[in-house]
């Protein structure tokens, strides 16, 4: 049997942890009862950040356990490793410098420049799939914000937009010339305009020829699918493929929250009912112009993993056309990612990457969104127990 005749079956827990060893399946079981548990989340968050602070030493706990389950190294170096295993499995790597909370010039240009090593490092290793940078990561939010506001920039605030916009096209210049496709992660809804035209432009220069620019669509806003609908028929007009990487979204809670507190309408979908079905609807949308839009799947719901599937079945598009990708976050949802990569679909893992204490903002920001996430820990938990069972069957049979 081929991997092209694979029946993908989500729940066959052998292939989603053959990488696994008993010893990382018990380490992940224990985790994954820790972040279901949001009390202690919201109790062990401060604590950890506190104890980090002073100086004491749980920098090797944390390396060990919720950084070892979820990141791939200290350094693109060190990654080296995950990115291998990953590919055992058909499942390429997405690196993703995962450094969060900087404001400085200097943190701005430090991170462009980890994303151009990363781009260099992805040109020698044929299992990175894609790069990635955050819009926060290269410029001051306060300043996005106001462009989105439509308030006039200051000299010196104009001359640090154009030292923004410089540093985004060095990245994606750099992926467009390595031949490497580079996602522009979504952010907040009151930053997030300013974000699409820069990507708009980003894609226009680079997307002449195949998609490289990839910019992020939320569908649990509830304005994306007409906003994705709209991109693709400006691409069209101006000769460019478009780049869409499909999310449901990170930030429901803070968008909510600020809405009511500024007194606008929320940007969110009123329920998971219509995010659910914007985000199918968007899927179909990119199939059906595939030969114009490159789409990435992001995406955790093994009943959207599963659409996209059938449907490409359903078109005759091969399960390895360049034009398709599902992606997940690293050590989470591998009964996804393994059984789509045993079947022949192009997937990536997103790989968080960075220094331990510099990358723990992104860690508590991933547990408490798990924590909350309904039936998302569960499941992890389900399926580890499921495999923990199989082996012990195995062995009692031997």
């Amino acid at each position: 049997m081929t991997s092209k005749d694979t029946v993908l079956n989500f729940e066959n827990t052998e292939i989603a942890f053959k990488n696994k060893s008993d010893k990382d399946l018990e380490r992940a079981y224990w985790l994954f009862k820790m972040v279901a548990s949001s009390g202690l989340i919201k109790i062990g968050t401060p604590i950890t950040t506190f104890s980090l602070n002073i100086g004491l030493p749980i920098q090797g706990i944390i390396r060990n356990t919720i950084y070892k389950q979820f990141c791939g190294g200290e350094t693109i170096e060190g990654c080296a490793h995950a990115i291998a295993e990953l590919g055992k499995g058909n499942v390429t790597t997405i690196l993703d410098y995962s450094v969060e909370g900087e404001e400085s010039e200097e943190s701005f240009d430090a991170c462009c420049q980890e994303v151009l090593a990363s781009v260099a490092y992805a040109k020698t290793n044929k299992l990175i799939s894609f790069c990635v940078f955050k819009p926060t990561g290269v410029g001051r939010f306060d300043l996005l914000a106001k462009l989105d506001a439509k308030q006039a920039l200051t000299a010196d605030e104009k001359a640090e937009f154009a030292k923004v916009l410089n540093r985004c096209d060095a990245i994606c210049k750099a992926c467009y010339e390595a031949g490497i496709p580079v996602l522009v992660d979504a952010e907040h809804s009151w930053i997030q305009d300013t974000i699409d035209d820069i990507a708009r432009e980003l894609m226009e220069r680079y997307n002449k020829e195949r998609p490289i620019v990839y910019n992020t669509y939320q569908l649990y806003r509830h304005d994306k699918l007409a906003s994705l609908k709209a991109d693709l028929l400006y691409a069209e007009q101006q000769g460019f493929f478009l780049g869409a990487k499909i999310v449901r979204g990170a930030y429901m809670e803070i968008e909510r929250e600020r809405a009511a507190e500024q007194g606008y309408p929320s940007p969110i979908q009123p329920n998971k009912a219509a995010a659910d079905a914007d985000y199918n609807a968007a899927i179909d949308f990119c199939l059906n112009h595939i030969d114009r839009i490159g789409v990435m799947a992001g995406t955790h719901n093994d009943q959207s993993c599963l659409l996209l599937a059938t449907e490409m079945d359903k078109r005759g598009i091969p399960h390895n056309h360049p034009h398709v990708f599902f992606a997940q976050l690293l050590g989470m949802s591998d009964n996804l990612s393994f059984n789509l990569g045993a079947a022949g679909y192009n997937v990536a893992k997103y790989m968080p990457y960075g220094p331990v204490k510099a990358v723990m903002p992104y860690l508590f920001r991933r547990a408490q969104e798990n924590s909350s996430a309904a039936g998302q820990t569960g499941r992890e938990l389900g399926l580890i127990i499921k495999e923990k069972q199989r082996r012990k069957s195995l062995k009692k049979q031997r």
